[in-house]
This record gives C-alpha cells, structure tokens and sequence, in this order.
C-alpha cells in the first residue's frame, strides 16, 4: 500500500469512523463524550512541549506508568502527556499519573487531525506503547524533527503477516522510528524483517513483568471476601478478561464443576463491562445466581467484576484462574496478573498476543491450554482438587513472574537517552 493509497483511504473512512463511535457511544456512554479531542482538538490546559506517551488502552497505560514516573523524576522540569484510545486507558491514565502528567484521546490518523494536535502540543518526543503503529502520525513527528521510541514492542507472526501486505508503507514507518525496544528476540526479528534498522532494534523483556501487588492488595481482598461471603473453605475461580463466546463456556465449565464440588464460586470479569447485562442474561440461562461487584453486598453463585482497575484484586480472591480473549481469536490477555498472584492460569488455544510469556509459564507448569468447556472443568477442577499441584504450579508461575523482572530498568534506560537529547537540544 503506498502513502496516497492510505489517505485516499481515510479521506472515505471519515464518515465510517464517526457512524462508529455513534454506534459505540450507545453501548459505552463514554465514547460519545470528549469527541473533539479524537479529531486533533487538545482541551485547554495540556501543557506545550512535553514527552508524550501514547499508551492506547488500560493495560498499555498500566505497563507505562511506572516507566512514566522514573522519567519525570529524571527531568522534573519537562511536562509530560499521555494519550489514550479507549476509555478505559482514560481511567487508567487519570487514577494513575494525573498528578505528574496531563492527559487526553489522542488523535484518530486523519492528517488535518494530526497536523492540530502537533501544532497545539508541540511534543518534545514521543512514546509509543507495544505496536501503535499509525503512518501520519509518525511521518508528522519524523517532519518536525520529533524523536519517535516504539516500547515494550511485540509483533506476533500473525500481525507481521499482516503488516508485510502493506510493506512499503510499513516501512516508511519504521525508518522513521529512532528507537523499538523490543519484548522477545523474534519481535526484534520480525520488526526487522518488515524493514526497520538493525541497530536501532533492541531487546528488553516485557515490563509487564515488573508489576508488583498492589501496597493495598491484601486489604482490598479481605474487604471483597466479606461482601461476597468468600471469607469460607468453599473453592473460587476466576475467569478473567471474557469475550462473547467464551462466557457461554465458562458457564459450562461451573456447571460441571457445580456437580463435582457441590458449592463452588466463580468469579467473572467480562473483558468490557458494557456487556454486563449480556453476560447477566447468559447466567440466568444456566440456572446460576449471581452477585454484581458494583452492586449490593450478596453471595451469588457467580460474582459479576463489572468495576474498571479492580482485576487484580479480584484474582486475588481465587484458587486457580482462566484467562480470556483465548479460546476465541483474539490472541490472549495477560497472564502476568494471575501469575503475580500464586494462581495456575488456564487459557484456550488463541495465544499469540502473549507467546512467549504463556510459553514460559506453561514450561514451568503453571499454564495449561484448554480447548473447551470440559477441558477448562478438567483442568479447573484438577487444581482445587489437589492443593500440592495447585500450590506448585502457583509457585511455579511466581517463579516465571520474579526470573523475568528488570526490562523496566532497561527500557528506561534506553528511553531516557533518546529523551535527553530531545530535551535538551
């Protein structure tokens, strides 16, 4: 795909785009809301000349934050912005870093929306978090002699298969990238192979090992056993980060396990909280009760986590955990999380989001692939059944968890070097 291609392409998508957020903004409320700020309009306040970081969604804007305070530490008199797509990074951005950064959407690719955003912002460099690779947004920094840093980088086979369709204008990209600071040697291969420079590729790990509990973990699970009558010796799993096809397998699975173990609880975080009252509808089809997490206090067969940034206090309430976006094809969610937690993590087949981690966790034998409903009981019910097994394979991910630990410290190092030359020319 060549450049005129690509914005003869947006010039039609335009309409497209805002016919989506309408139809988005009926679900999720808050896609309707700051609409200016996606279309290059910064609201007022934002300070001129920062290091901007663009983290996309809540789990990029979780993995930065840490990365984002070592650097303002390092240059106290230069502001900082982070950007988002969704919502959720929204959140996650103002509960976290409002008070060392300023914060807003940041602009779809359109180029007259880009084009505003530089001109009222005027970023010193820019960050971008694991694969956001969008072609003006990029040329518009290499234009303006803006330092532009791909970190905690990841390119799975399938997405550089993709990539590779529309190689020359990936490429043009990615020569004008300064620095992609890699998670895995083959995303260092693969970003090579789609035309980025050799020397300018490295390799660091993944920071998202480098989170730790939360300081009020412990309390936090205390305080949601009791709501959820969980303070007992009745078994828990959690299934985390669901998508539509999924719920309706998990459901499966508790049943079966509702046979085996009599009362059991589960524990169940859709991926969206808008689809709460879907994933409701699909519980009552099973015949289970349930409790809502934003709701009144209650002891339901299932408890719904429908409240944003709570998931790993949720995990924290379980005995073995399964992990979603996995036996659909959406490549996985994190398994850190409940790795961080002790937990044995079950996934379905679809795990190419996160290879390499659930490789070394399955290695070590805290990670099992299920395929199905039956399998994921199985699997499930082998863990709360057998304590020394489940205890080991815990152990075991925790193990993964503290070996990987420190790409932080590398890919701040290498970030702060190419921000200093920004910020200080």
């Amino acid at each position: 795909m060549s450049a005129t291609f690509y914005q003869l392409v947006l010039f039609f998508a335009r309409p497209l785009v805002k016919l989506r957020l309408r139809f988005r903004a009926r679900r999720e409320p808050a896609y309707g809301e700051r609409w200016e700020e996606r279309f290059g309009h910064v609201p007022a306040g934002v300070a001129c000349g920062p290091v901007w970081f663009h983290t996309v969604s809540a789990g990029e804007t979780i993995a930065a934050a840490p990365l984002i305070r070592a650097l303002r530490e390092d240059f106290p008199d230069t502001p900082f912005l982070v950007t988002t797509m969704t919502p959720t990074g929204s959140v996650q951005a103002v509960e976290r870093l409002s008070d060392i950064a300023d914060h807003c959407y940041a602009p779809y690719d359109f180029p007259e929306a880009v084009e505003r955003f530089y001109a009222q912002v005027e970023p010193k460099a820019l960050v971008l978090m694991e694969t956001e690779l969008w072609p003006n947004l990029i040329a518009m920094a290499c234009a303006r002699g803006i330092p532009v840093m791909l970190v905690n980088a990841r390119l799975s086979e399938r997405s550089a298969r993709g990539y590779s369709r529309v190689g020359g204008l990936v490429k043009d990209m990615l020569d004008s990238i300064d620095l992609i600071v890699c998670q895995a040697p083959a995303h260092r291969d693969r970003f090579i192979a789609l035309g980025a420079h050799p020397e300018r590729v490295q390799v660091a790990g993944s920071v998202k090992f480098d989170q730790f509990l939360p300081d009020d973990f412990d309390v936090q699970v205390v305080s949601l056993r009791r709501r959820f009558g969980m303070d007992t010796d009745v078994p828990v799993w959690i299934a985390a980060s669901t998508h539509p096809g999924e719920d309706e397998q998990v459901l499966a699975a508790h049943r079966m396990l509702r046979e085996r173990f009599g009362e059991i609880r589960l524990v169940l975080v859709p991926r969206h909280p808008v689809r709460v009252n879907e994933v409701i509808a699909l519980i009552k089809n099973a015949g289970l009760t349930y409790s809502r997490q934003s709701g009144v206090d209650g002891d339901g067969q299932v408890v719904i986590g429908d409240v944003m940034g709570t998931l790993q206090y949720l995990y924290g309430l379980a005995d073995a955990a399964f992990v979603g976006g996995s036996l659909v094809a959406l490549g996985g969610h994190n398994p850190i999380e409940p790795a961080l937690c002790g937990l044995p993590v079950a996934v379905g087949p679809y795990q190419y989001n996160f290879a390499e981690v659930m490789e070394a966790l399955s290695t070590a034998g805290s990670l099992v692939t299920v395929t199905d409903a039956e399998d994921l009981a199985q699997v499930i019910g082998g863990w709360l059944e057998g304590e020394e097994l489940r205890r080991r394979a815990g152990r075991a991910g925790l193990e993964v968890v503290a070996a990987n630990r420190g790409a932080q410290e590398k890919v701040g190092r290498l970030v702060r070097d190419c921000v200093a030359a920004a910020v200080l020319k």
